[in-house]
């Protein structure tokens, strides 16, 4: 089947785009494994890379869960907060670490008069300290962990934000690097763009898979939205993506 054009005029962009944030927008995975690998051995026990890999996604009082059977002896807020606090210092010592091309596309949307909203199972604190971050006040709204009864896999954080812009969320696209992330972000009807980062992304429900934001802008997102319409499955970009 023949792929849709981009014709700037006759092609709509997105309703909105939504954002991912960690190991989407800014590459902080590898902080949140510091921190639960300070953590666990903090109370004696071992963390393994494995271990912190099965985290990825999660949202934090489920993870909580997951620490506390490694050892942690705190209630799931304590181990929320503590694990926030040192993320949240990690990144104020060495700086936001953007994703490749995440901040570019961001900076390229709010320039083309696209809503933004960031959907983080890291908690609110967190997810402003990002947000602030950006030479340019492009996210209107922001759905964090503790602003939801039911965190991702489930659609609610997704369907949140649509509801927050005040847009429908067929018409939205949501851009993620998670199987978790990428499931909430279908079920609730998005259009899934997934980025692999720290985990490999092949059985995850994507629409597409792009190995990186870096040379995309928003003609590529209206052109998935497009397809939609026309009915046409996005496949992934099987010349550039991988997992790392």
């Amino acid at each position: 089947m023949r792929p849709v054009a981009w014709d700037p005029v006759t092609t709509q962009l997105p309703a909105a785009v939504l954002w991912d944030m960690d190991g989407t927008l800014v590459d902080t995975e590898p902080y949140w494994m510091q921190a639960e690998t300070e953590l666990v051995g903090s109370f004696g026990g071992t963390w393994t890379h494995e271990d912190a890999l099965q985290m990825v996604g999660l949202g934090l009082w489920v993870a909580a869960a997951r620490l506390q059977a490694a050892g942690v002896a705190l209630n799931a807020d304590q181990i929320v907060d503590r694990m926030t606090g040192r993320v949240q210092e990690l990144i104020a010592e060495q700086g936001v670490p953007w994703r490749p091309g995440a901040r570019e596309l961001v900076e390229a949307l709010y320039a083309a008069g696209v809503p933004l909203a960031l959907v983080t199972m890291s908690i609110e604190r967190m997810a402003r300290q990002i947000v602030d971050a950006l030479p340019v006040p492009a996210f209107g709204v922001v759905v964090a962990g503790d602003l939801v009864t039911n965190a991702k896999p489930h659609p609610e954080p997704y369907l949140r934000a649509a509801e927050l812009l005040g847009v429908d969320i067929a018409g939205c696209v949501a851009i993620e690097d998670s199987p978790t992330g990428l499931a909430s972000a279908t079920a609730a009807g998005a259009i899934a763009i997934g980025v692999p980062h720290m985990i490999a992304l092949d059985d995850a429900p994507y629409s597409v898979l792009w190995a990186s934001l870096e040379g995309h802008g928003p003609q590529d997102l209206a052109i998935l939205l497009a397809e939609r319409a026309h009915g046409e499955t996005t496949v992934p970009d099987v010349s550039e993506a991988s997992a790392p």
